[in-house]
């Protein structure tokens, strides 16, 4: 398994509750999608995932690894091997967008190599590239807090293009871009997937394109698992208990986006 969770648990310093007994192992190349409410928890479960965060409960495997038993270097090295989307990108403002795209390898690279780039950047070409494929090359020398959010969304996809990671961790990727440019940008990152072999994990608001991107659902509600099924047995009763938790619903907008897809119970 690329990555697993099992009885997984994290209870903040507050004492506030942000999972609780969420168990699930997704394999070498699988595509996920993790939706939920506001709250659920969906932001957690990736972090820990990712090594971000040491869980209060249960265990977890990345890349075939208990990430809280490696030492020090041993812990860098895994996470070089994951990759990670933000919602808002943690970029420097003044950095240009060539370099924070080359960020995505610094952890393969030397001490060295790293402070060089920041100077002269190291693979200019290949940022130029990855750039290209979200509609972007055009802004490869611009300083990032002179984009918008979106743009700064696709800035931090074309990092983990470049960073060419076994397990993409993607949360809420797209949330700031229009639908269309969601749309090729989400085909960006599964066509990463599908080239290399990746496995890719993603949180995501938009039911509709979890739907239509993702062969697997896993539903999260109040920091639970509710459901983890094929996209093509996933409904709308299912959606709408999933967002009806403490009076919430699931948008009439979002359930008409999903239906067709419901119906079609196909996807790439």
């Amino acid at each position: 398994m690329t990555a697993a969770v099992d009885g997984l648990g994290l209870v903040h310093p507050s004492g506030q509750r942000a999972l609780q007994g969420v168990s699930l192992a997704v394999k070498a190349g699988e595509r996920v999608a993790v939706i939920g409410p506001s709250g659920a928890g969906k932001t957690t479960l990736l972090r820990l995932l990712g090594a971000a965060l040491r869980p209060s409960e249960g265990q977890v495997s990345a890349l075939g690894e208990d990430p809280w038993r490696l030492s020090a270097p041993a812990l860098r090295r895994l996470r070089a091997r994951i990759g990670v989307v933000h919602q808002a990108p943690p970029i420097p403002p003044r950095l240009r967008v060539v370099t924070a795209v080359l960020a995505g390898r610094l952890g393969r690279w030397s001490a060295a190599k790293a402070l060089a780039s920041l100077l002269h950047p190291a693979d200019i070409a290949g940022a130029r590239e990855v750039l290209a494929r979200l509609d972007m090359a055009d802004r490869l020398f611009d300083r990032c807090d002179r984009l918008s959010g979106g743009q700064l969304q696709r800035v931090g996809i074309a990092r983990v293009l470049y960073q060419q990671p076994e397990l993409l961790l993607a949360d809420e990727p797209v949330s700031a871009l229009d639908p269309a440019l969601a749309d090729a940008a989400l085909g960006q990152l599964i066509a990463h997937s599908e080239s290399g072999g990746a496995t890719l994990v993603a949180s995501l608001h938009a039911v509709d394109l979890a739907l239509k991107w993702f062969p697997r659902i896993v539903g999260l509600r109040d920091g639970m698992q509710v459901f983890d099924a094929p996209a093509a047995q996933v409904d709308v009763a299912m959606l709408q208990a999933l967002y009806a938790a403490e009076g919430r619903t699931l948008p009439t907008q979002a359930v008409d986006r999903a239906a067709p897809l419901l119906r079609a119970a196909c996807w790439p």
